[in-house]
């Protein structure tokens, strides 16, 4: 008599992580989550599980800054260094919504993810997404940026009172033409400026306008800010970034940082902005902070149309990365002829 072949052994559910299969800890929303309570990994000081359950308190705040728009992450795993992923994995549930798109420096077609929901949001943390990067254009008008965005990066060595400072001198540049705009931490050592565009732009006026607008805020003060795009011209000063515009990516509202302490993108009310720092918010301590509100929305201006001047005022201002590139190739020149 042959003995029967053994039952295989139903070990509940089962999550792809990465590369790895691995048996769930717990599900929520249908989303089988694993590893909880590892390090996140060898970089942060906080569990997977932190991670996951800061974005799962805040996602009635986060989903609504990712909702539509084309969304890039940084992950990582443990032993290996921190990526940024754009394409989906082959191994991405069917249930994550996504939407191509042409890529023409790498010349291909790249699948980005629409994170629209709480599921799709869980399975990201589950694959140790840590910061959340989406367009400033929805997927369904990709041509069509919805902010004007200028990012104050100070030097290396510098404090955040040197960004304040400097996102000071935009908000009076944009007071001069008659725009408003909210503030953010960027989560690392900078600040974001986020100006909502009424009138449907297209993203040549609001690149223009960008620029015309970081060279008016370097102008009020020379001394502390710049728009060098060549970091080698800055001279200590905090770079006011204009490139933020177009097809690019700005780090989330309520995004954890990969960073020590895991602090987190956050508005500020422009009267507070030189009282805090960015240690304040972290994922530790922003769930209590938005758990009845939303200052991110409370503090956002309505959209506001560009003024016409600011564009053909910025029309006429070289784009940062082409001077840069042909100043690059100048200099290589250069220093060849000097050898």
């Amino acid at each position: 008599m042959r003995a029967e072949a053994p039952r295989p052994v139903d070990r509940g559910p089962r999550c792809r992580e990465g590369d790895r299969v691995s048996e769930a800890d717990e599900t929520r929303d249908g989303v089988a989550l694993t590893n909880l309570d590892q390090p996140l990994s060898d970089r942060a000081d906080v569990t997977k599980r932190e991670l996951v359950d800061y974005l799962d308190a805040v996602r009635d705040r986060i989903l609504p800054q990712l909702r539509d728009r084309p969304l890039s992450v940084i992950r990582v795993r443990p032993g290996q260094p921190p990526f940024m992923q754009k394409n989906l994995p082959r191994y991405t549930p069917e249930w994550v919504a996504r939407v191509p798109v042409w890529a023409e420096a790498s010349h291909r077609e790249i699948s980005y993810a629409l994170c629209d929901d709480r599921r799709t949001l869980l399975w990201f943390a589950n694959q140790r997404a840590v910061e959340y990067h989406p367009t400033l254009a929805t997927a369904a008008a990709p041509q069509r940026p919805t902010h004007l965005v200028l990012d104050l990066d100070p030097p290396e060595g510098a404090g955040f009172g040197v960004a304040v400072g400097a996102a000071l001198l935009v908000r009076q540049a944009l007071a001069d033409v008659g725009l408003s705009g909210a503030v953010k931490t960027s989560g690392a050592k900078g600040v974001h400026v986020f100006v909502p565009v009424a009138g449907d732009p297209s993203a040549e006026e609001l690149a223009a306008a960008t620029r015309a607008l970081a060279v008016r805020a370097e102008r009020l003060d020379p001394a502390l800010a710049t728009t060098a795009y060549i970091k080698e011209d800055r001279g200590g000063r905090v770079f006011v970034d204009a490139t933020r515009a177009g097809g690019a990516t700005v780090v989330s509202t309520y995004s954890p940082r990969l960073r020590p302490g895991m602090p987190v993108s956050f508005p500020v009310d422009w009267a507070d902005l030189t009282e805090v720092t960015p240690a304040d918010f972290t994922i530790r301590t922003v769930p209590p902070l938005v758990a009845e509100a939303d200052p991110w929305a409370e503090l956002m201006p309505a959209p506001q149309p560009l003024p016409a001047e600011l564009v053909a005022e910025g029309r006429a201002i070289p784009v940062a990365r082409v001077q840069a590139m042909h100043e690059g190739k100048r200099r290589a020149r250069a220093r060849r002829q000097a050898d």
